[in-house]
């Protein structure tokens, strides 16, 4: 019995994907251009990243590539780096953040027990030397999670409360009163 399948994962990233848009609308567009260190993404560029990353799991994919050296990385690197450097408003990242995720999500919704158990070889040294496809696809929604805690950094950083520590700060606030006796 299989209690994490294609609906299951297309729904967790669901959820990851908005809430990396949420942090998305939270930072101001005027600190888009913030980069938490020199030789790094800015907020706009890391977003761009994240909307973009998804692109290499549909290739994969949607190609049925079994065997990771018949990926041209240089050429995807170029292509993808190329679509990265694209200048973009907020509200551009913010629409790019919600096609791509809503077009992989359904991708990951329409793939059957079947797909997601096939079996992918990895380049030569990599550790495992194959992969199931649904490893492959959980890690896009993992290398957002990745990003997105940095972006959650980097809005400490901005002196912004990230939305998710914002809910449990509510949460418990609730909880605080209900705890409280009447008067």
């Amino acid at each position: 019995m299989t209690y994490y399948g294609a609906k299951e994962m297309a729904n967790s990233f669901r959820t990851v994907r908005k809430n990396t848009i949420q942090i998305a609308e939270d930072i101001p567009e005027s600190k888009y251009d913030f980069k938490a260190a020199p030789d790094v993404r800015s907020v706009g560029q890391m977003l761009v990243h994240v909307a973009m990353s998804t692109d290499f799991a549909h290739h994969v994919h949607d190609n049925r590539i079994t065997d990771m050296k018949t990926v041209n990385f240089q050429e995807l690197l170029q292509k993808f780096s190329t679509e990265e450097a694209r200048p973009r408003t907020k509200n551009e990242i913010i629409a790019l953040l919600r096609e791509k995720g809503d077009t992989f999500a359904a991708m990951l919704e329409g793939m059957s027990d079947a797909v997601l158990a096939e079996t992918v070889t990895m380049n030569p040294g990599a550790e495992p030397p194959t992969k199931s496809r649904f490893d492959l696809l959980l890690g896009s929604k993992e290398h957002e999670m990745h990003h997105r805690a940095q972006l959650m950094l980097v809005e400490r950083m901005l002196g912004i409360v990230p939305h998710i520590t914002r809910q449990m700060q509510a949460r418990m606030a609730r909880l605080q009163a209900a705890a409280q006796p009447a008067r």
